[in-house]
């Protein structure tokens, strides 16, 4: 038995579908240069996800009123959900900031993105079925390419291990906020469901930077501006939107892109040179995507998780 998404979409939910791909690429193209954003800030780690909500969410604001999506009125479940998946999101914040400072780029990239897998084994469980053959060849492909990508760069060392484990907990809180997010935006326009979710991680992150006791205030604004902009605003902005067009599984599938355009970056920035075997792992991965957007899951409009459960 196959996955029960929905029905085969209309021309117009195909456009709305293709459009949801193009948001979810560059979505994942604008967070991949998250972690080098937070190396260069001159704050401490739990700072730094701190000024990325601080910092995002007077744009978000800004951006209802300039997109007409103002903030309805919620019910208390609702509430709930956006507040659990902005608890989820600061936790994810915060373990993979520290994350990052102590471990490789490669290996945070990696375990970051734990959710690219997590979250659709959930979907799965949920619908409690199996993927199609296009979808299968899809995750395979990824899963490959992205060893590939990150083999020769990825390192097991006991020196890592504290970063390393941060990360792996940071990309399963990210899993519960995406899961938290689909639900809403079954319900929500994006940009009010991401400035809601995105205060509920302020006031914690706030909280757990002013413990730390690190550096608090930047003395240069600038990386910190553009993680707020391209990471919450735009990064976060234009996920969230495709949630409400693509299944999750779809969603997760797409975080594969990070590891391929964080080598890039490294390759560009620190001189980390991608041989031809980083160069065929993106390529797998670029191959997965084509794939997953043949595929049946990838033709069609997302079921939520209670749809399926």
């Amino acid at each position: 038995m196959t996955l029960p998404i929905s029905a085969s979409p209309s021309a117009g939910q195909g456009r709305a579908i293709t459009r949801a791909y193009m948001a979810m690429i560059v979505s994942n193209v604008a967070l991949a240069f998250g972690p080098w954003l937070v190396r260069l800030a001159d704050v401490s780690s739990l700072s730094s996800a701190f000024w990325r909500l601080a910092l995002g969410a007077p744009l978000l604001f800004l951006l209802t009123k300039l997109v007409r999506q103002p903030v309805p009125r919620l019910s208390p479940g609702m509430i709930g959900i956006i507040a659990v998946g902005g608890l989820c999101f600061a936790a994810d914040l915060g373990s993979w900031h520290i994350g990052i400072h102590h471990t490789k780029l490669a290996n945070a990239t990696l375990f970051g993105n734990a959710a690219s897998f997590v979250l659709p084994a959930v979907v799965l469980i949920s619908a409690r079925s199996l993927p199609d053959r296009a979808l299968t060849a899809a995750l395979l492909l990824a899963g490959i390419g992205t060893m590939l990508l990150l083999g020769r760069s990825y390192q097991a060392d006991t020196h890592y291990l504290t970063g390393d484990l941060l990360c792996i907990f940071a990309g399963i809180l990210y899993t519960g906020y995406l899961l938290a997010m689909n639900r809403a935006r079954g319900v929500l326009q994006p940009v009010p469901v991401l400035l809601i979710s995105t205060v509920a991680g302020m006031g914690p992150l706030l909280l757990f930077a002013l413990i730390d006791g690190g550096a608090f205030w930047p003395n240069d604004w600038t990386p910190l501006l553009l993680l707020a902009i391209g990471s919450q605003v735009i990064g976060q902005g234009l996920m969230v939107y495709a949630m409400g067009h693509l299944p999750p599984m779809v969603i997760g599938f797409g975080l594969l892109i990070q590891p391929f355009i964080s080598a890039v970056i490294g390759s560009w920035r620190y001189g980390e040179r991608m041989g031809l075997v980083d160069i065929i792992g993106g390529l797998a991965v670029c191959a997965g995507l084509v794939l997953v957007r043949m595929s049946k899951a990838g033709q069609s409009a997302p079921a939520r998780l209670e749809e399926v459960s």
